[in-house]
């Protein structure tokens, strides 16, 4: 969302430079065509911003929302038929009414001035602190519960792993590393938007999960019991499980190499499906990337089924439940 808010905070800046430039030229001291046009193009700009965060907003209800990609083609499609109905509109107006002159300037065209300036640096402003310091998150499935319910929103601190230069994998000023029981937002680590995982593409898409296992630990899972470094994991009051049922081994067959070459590469779920649920590993976490779960453990797709998650494809660290009200609070 951070980056769709920079552009269109670049759309109005420019607007509105273009503006100033028409003014000082004299463009806007009489009710001409060209006024009426570039008020029509105001006009476009404002119902093209408002429609695309609409189709974003209901796309990320739900889970739609593809972080790599700038704008689908249908916030575009949606958004250039809003701009033109908007321009048509406006334009339309201005034939039918004519606009009076306040302080030497077409009074339109000062207000749409303003507009803009108020525009380009709200938006503007939103984008860097989503990008820099906070990002919003809706929780989409169950697999974080009892910590986290379906549709709680949340706070995402994203500049405690370090702040990360745009359109790029390098982050500066890491306040402290990830550490194991941090709740983490995180890009689903897929390159290939015809992977399917968890029942269907989850290409650019954010995730929550628990960290488990950090660079170097050895972890497995027995009969539903996760043990890291050949040791029980006891203290996780956050854990969850449901299914009285746990699945037997089914890859006793496959030797420790290829087993962590299929994990690394995302291939077990598609290989054992549900057996790994209960029996997993072990394998070796590879330097720089995480192992991750849900707290939900028999509802998660995690790292069990598509590997560790990158250290560069971490957003931030869940921070704060503000909705609903009987749910605020930090998260543990």
């Amino acid at each position: 969302m951070e980056e769709k808010l920079f552009w269109i905070g670049v759309l109005m800046g420019l607007h509105l430079f273009l503006s100033h430039h028409f003014k000082e030229k004299g463009k806007f001291k009489a009710d001409t065509g060209f006024t009426r046009a570039w008020h029509a193009v105001f006009a476009a700009l404002i119902s093209f911003t408002l429609m695309v965060l609409l189709t974003v907003s209901l796309d990320n209800r739900r889970g739609d929302v593809v972080t790599t990609m700038l704008f689908s083609a249908r916030q575009l499609t949606y958004g250039a038929l809003a701009a033109l109905a908007g321009a048509a509109y406006a334009y339309w107006k201005g034939l039918s009414q004519k606009t009076p002159l306040k302080d030497g300037v077409n009074a339109a065209m000062r207000e749409d001035m303003e507009w803009s300036e108020t525009v380009f640096s709200a938006v503007l402003l939103a984008s860097v602190v989503m990008y820099l310091f906070v990002q919003a998150f809706k929780i989409p499935s169950g697999s974080m519960e009892r910590t986290f319910l379906i549709g709680d929103h949340l706070f995402v601190n994203k500049f405690i792993y370090g702040v990360r230069i745009p359109y790029t994998k390098t982050k500066l000023f890491k306040f402290r590393p990830v550490k194991r029981g941090d709740i983490i937002v995180f890009q689903f680590p897929s390159s290939d938007p015809r992977e399917f995982q968890c029942g269907g593409s989850q290409y650019g898409k954010d995730f929550i999960k628990r960290v488990v296992g950090m660079p170097g630990d050895t972890v497995q899972v027995i009969n539903g019991q996760l043990y890291v470094n050949k040791k029980k994991v006891v203290d996780e009051p956050y854990a969850q499980y449901l299914d009285q049922f746990r699945y037997p081994k089914g890859s006793d067959r496959t030797a420790p190499g290829d087993y962590q070459t299929f994990w690394e590469n995302r291939m077990l779920g598609k290989m054992f499906a549900e057996y790994i649920r209960d029996n997993f590993g072990p394998v070796v976490v590879p330097p720089k990337e995480y192992m991750v779960m849900g707290d939900n453990r028999d509802r998660s797709c995690d790292s069990r089924y598509w590997g560790p998650v990158p250290e560069n494809l971490i957003k931030g660290k869940a921070w704060f439940t503000y909705w609903p009200p009987s749910r605020i609070g930090f998260p543990e």
